[in-house]
C-alpha cells in the first residue's frame, strides 16, 4: 500500500514538472514571436501613444503656362493647431485666441479644453492671414502651435477659372485640372514628432523626429497666357456691350490639340468660388454644354463631299429660290428670296441652307453620318477635365430625308464646343483628328527637370490632305468674300465660318429672337497656327447673326494671338471684297520728311494730330503702310531735319 502512494506521488511530480516545463515553453515561444514578430507593431504602438505630430504640409505644385508663366502658385497661410493638455491658462488663451480668429468665446473654451491631445480650429484657424499669424505669434501661447500650410493663389484671378478650378480648405483638388491632376499636384505632407508624458506635456529630454513633406510636382501646360489674356477681354467686351445669357471661347493649336486657352461667361474667381452658385463653377461650358451648331458645323458636310468626289466647287453650280422641299418639308434659305444660281463655292460662301441640304443628299444618309462619326462627334474627345459632355445625334435608324437634310446645316443634331472645335482643326490641319489636351510635362519643383511628358494624341486620319487643303482655300473665300468678312485681318490669311443656330425651348420647339450665334476661324490659313471658336448666347440689343456679333471678335483674338504668338504678317492674302456699309480700309501714307505744306495734298478720310515744334515731320504713328479703318487719326512729330 505504501509502495502504490509512493508512485503515485512520483506520477503526480512528473506530472507538474512536465507542466511546468510546457508553460516554460510556452511563454518562451511567446517572448520569441514578441520579440521577433510583434517588436516593430508594439513599438510603434508604443510611440505612437507616447507622441505628438503636428503636420507640416506639402507645398502644392505650381501650374503654369506652356512659357512658364504661373497660372497657379501658393502663398503662405499657417493653420492654428492646440495642444488642450498643455494649455496653462484656458480661459485667456480662449479670449485672446477668439478674438484674433473671431470665434466666439463660448466654442473656444470647448476647443481648448477639450479632452483631446491636439485640436484644429475649424474652418477659423486653417490657412490664416498674415495679421492674424503676427498676432498669434507675439502672443506665444502654451499649447499653440502654428503648423506651416499655404493656401492657393491664382494670379489672374477670374482668368481660366473653369480650366484651372480650384482648391478646398485642405489644399484637395475640386475642379478642373486641380481635380483631374490631384494626385500629382498635391505632394506628400510631412510631420513633427515630439514625445509626451501621460498628460500631453512636452518631454523635452527625448529628441523630435522630423519628416520633411514631399512637395508636388509642377504642372506646365499647353495654355498660351498671352492668348488667354486677349480672349478673356473679348469676352469681357461682349458681355458689356450685349449682355448675353453666356458666352465661351475656345483656342487650340490644329497641329498639335493643345488647347492655348478656354473661357466662358459667366465665370468666377477660383479662391472664392463659394460667393457664386455652383451651376456657374460646376459647369464649364466649352466642354458640358451642348447645342446645335448651326452654319459652322456646314464644314463638316464640306469636308464630307469634296472628300468622296460628288461636287466640285467651281463647276457644278446650285440654283437657290429660297427653299426646298424634303420629305413634305420646306426648308428655307436665311436670305429671303434665294442666292440664285450660283457655284457650290458661293453656296459655302453664302452659307446657303438649300445648297447644304442638296450636298447632304449628294453624299447620302450613311457616308455623311460615318463622317460625322469620324470628326468624333456623339462621344467624348478625351480632354483631360471632368464633365465633358457627349453630344446627341440622330440614331442612323430614325434618319429619314429630312434628319438627312438639317443635320447637313447643323440642325438637329447638339455637339459640345470642344468636338466642334476638334473637328475644325481636323479639316484645316491636313485631315489629323487629334485629343484635346492641356497638361504638357509634369516638372520638379526642386531641380526643375521635367519628369513626365505627354505627346500628341492623333485619333487618325479622317480627310485626306488634298481635301484638306482644298476647305483651307474655300474657308478662306468665306471671309475674303462671304459671310465672314467681318473676321478679315489684314497681314494674316484668315479663314471660317459663320454660325447662328436655333435654341431649343423647355417645350422641344425652337425658340423666338433667341440664338446661339457663333465663329470658327483659322489663321494662317495655308498653314494653321490656331483655331478660335467662339460662341455667343442671346446677344441682346443687335442682329443675332454669327457674321454680325462674333465673327469681328474673333477677327480680332487671331489678330492679337497671332502677333503675340510672333507670327509675321504677309501681304499674300486674298483681298477683301467690301459690300455695303463697309468701307475698305486706307492705306497709311509715308509721311516723314515731308513738310507741314504738303499735308494738304494728301486726300485722305483720316484724322491728323500734329505734336511738337518745327518745319518738318521727323515721325510718325502708325507707321507708313498701315491699314486704317476711315475716320482713323495719324499723329505726326514735327521737328527740324537733324531731330531725324
Amino acid at each position: 500500500m505504501k509502495r502504490a502512494s509512493t508512485i503515485i506521488i512520483k506520477k503526480r511530480i512528473v506530472t507538474v514538472f512536465l507542466f511546468a516545463i510546457l508553460v516554460f515553453l510556452v511563454i518562451i515561444a511567446r517572448l520569441a514571436y514578441v520579440q521577433l514578430v510583434l517588436s516593430d507593431d508594439l513599438s510603434d504602438s508604443a510611440n505612437d501613444l507616447w507622441t505628438r505630430d503636428i503636420t507640416f504640409a506639402a507645398e502644392r505644385g505650381y501650374i503654369l503656362d506652356s512659357e512658364g508663366e504661373i497660372l497657379a502658385e501658393n502663398v503662405t497661410a499657417p493653420t492654428v493647431l492646440l495642444m488642450p493638455r498643455q494649455i496653462k491658462e484656458p480661459e485667456n488663451t480662449a479670449k485672446l485666441l477668439g478674438e484674433i480668429l473671431d470665434v466666439p468665446i463660448e466654442r473656444m473654451m470647448e476647443l481648448v479644453t477639450q479632452n483631446s491631445m491636439s485640436v484644429m480650429v475649424r474652418p477659423e484657424g486653417i490657412k490664416i492671414n498674415n495679421e492674424q499669424e503676427q498676432a498669434i505669434r507675439e502672443l506665444d501661447l502654451d499649447g499653440v502651435y502654428l503648423a506651416k500650410d499655404s493656401k492657393r493663389h491664382y494670379p489672374n484671378h477670374s482668368a481660366l477659372s473653369h480650366v484651372l478650378g480650384f482648391t478646398g480648405i485642405d489644399n484637395q483638388g475640386l475642379m478642373g485640372l486641380e481635380l483631374y491632376y490631384d494626385d500629382k499636384l498635391k505632394g506628400e505632407n510631412g510631420s513633427l514628432s515630439f514625445y509626451s508624458d501621460a498628460k500631453g506635456g512636452r518631454l523635452d529630454q527625448l529628441a523630435d523626429e522630423y519628416k520633411s513633406p514631399k512637395d508636388g510636382l509642377n504642372l506646365k501646360t499647353t495654355i498660351n497666357n498671352k492668348v488667354t489674356t486677349i480672349m478673356e477681354r473679348e469676352l469681357d467686351q461682349i458681355v458689356a456691350e450685349y449682355n448675353p445669357d453666356g458666352a465661351m471661347a475656345i483656342a487650340v493649336d490644329p497641329k498639335t490639340g493643345g488647347v492655348l486657352g478656354m473661357s466662358s461667361r459667366p465665370n468666377f474667381d477660383p479662391e472664392n468660388y463659394q460667393d457664386v452658385d455652383a451651376s456657374i463653377f460646376g459647369r464649364n461650358l466649352p466642354i458640358w454644354s451642348t447645342y446645335e451648331p448651326g452654319s459652322t458645323f456646314k464644314i463638316i458636310t464640306l469636308a464630307a463631299a469634296l472628300e468622296e468626289g460628288v461636287v466640285d466647287l467651281e463647276k457644278d453650280r446650285f440654283y437657290d429660290d429660297g427653299d426646298i422641299k424634303v420629305g413634305g418639308a420646306t426648308i428655307h434659305c436665311w436670305k429671303r428670296g434665294g442666292h440664285g444660281d450660283q457655284s457650290y463655292l458661293e453656296v459655302v460662301q453664302n452659307s446657303c441652307n438649300p445648297g447644304f441640304v442638296n450636298l447632304g443628299q449628294m453624299i447620302g444618309t450613311e457616308k455623311l453620318f460615318s463622317y460625322i462619326d469620324a470628326f468624333g462627334f456623339g462621344k467624348k474627345t478625351g480632354i483631360d477635365l471632368q464633365g465633358e459632355g457627349n453630344g446627341i445625334l440622330f440614331k442612323p435608324e430614325n434618319v429619314g430625308p429630312v434628319e438627312l437634310a438639317t443635320t447637313s446645316f447643323g440642325q438637329g443634331v447638339s455637339v459640345t464646343p470642344i468636338q466642334q472645335v476638334m473637328a475644325v482643326a481636323a479639316t484645316v490641319n491636313g485631315g489629323y483628328l487629334y485629343e484635346p489636351m492641356i497638361a504638357k510635362e509634369w516638372v520638379d519643383p526642386v531641380t526643375g527637370e521635367v519628369v513626365e511628358s505627354y505627346e500628341p494624341n492623333l485619333k487618325g486620319q479622317v480627310i485626306s490632305q488634298d481635301t484638306s487643303e482644298t476647305i483651307r482655300e474655300t474657308l478662306e473665300t468665306v471671309v475674303a468674300q462671304g459671310t465672314g468678312r467681318p473676321a478679315y485681318v489684314d497681314g494674316y490669311r484668315v479663314g471660317g465660318k459663320t454660325g447662328t443656330a436655333q435654341k431649343v425651348g423647355p417645350n422641344g420647339g425652337y425658340l423666338e429672337n433667341n440664338y446661339i450665334v457663333s465663329f470658327i476661324g483659322f489663321a494662317p490659313a495655308d498653314d494653321p497656327e490656331i483655331v478660335v471658336y467662339l460662341a455667343v448666347d442671346n446677344p441682346k440689343n443687335t442682329i443675332q447673326f454669327g457674321g454680325v456679333v462674333a465673327a469681328p471678335v474673333v477677327g480680332t483674338i487671331i489678330d492679337d494671338s497671332l502677333r503675340a504668338m510672333g507670327v509675321e504678317k504677309r501681304t499674300d492674302g486674298l483681298e477683301k471684297e467690301y459690300a455695303w456699309p463697309d468701307q475698305p480700309k486706307i492705306e497709311v501714307p509715308d509721311f516723314i520728311g515731308d513738310s507741314t505744306d504738303k499735308l494738304a495734298e494728301y486726300p485722305l478720310d483720316l484724322s491728323i494730330e500734329v505734336n511738337g515744334e518745327g518745319d518738318e515731320i521727323i515721325d510718325q504713328s502708325p507707321k507708313a503702310g498701315t491699314m486704317l479703318e476711315s475716320g482713323s487719326t495719324i499723329r505726326l512729330f514735327l521737328g527740324h531735319e537733324n531731330d531725324r
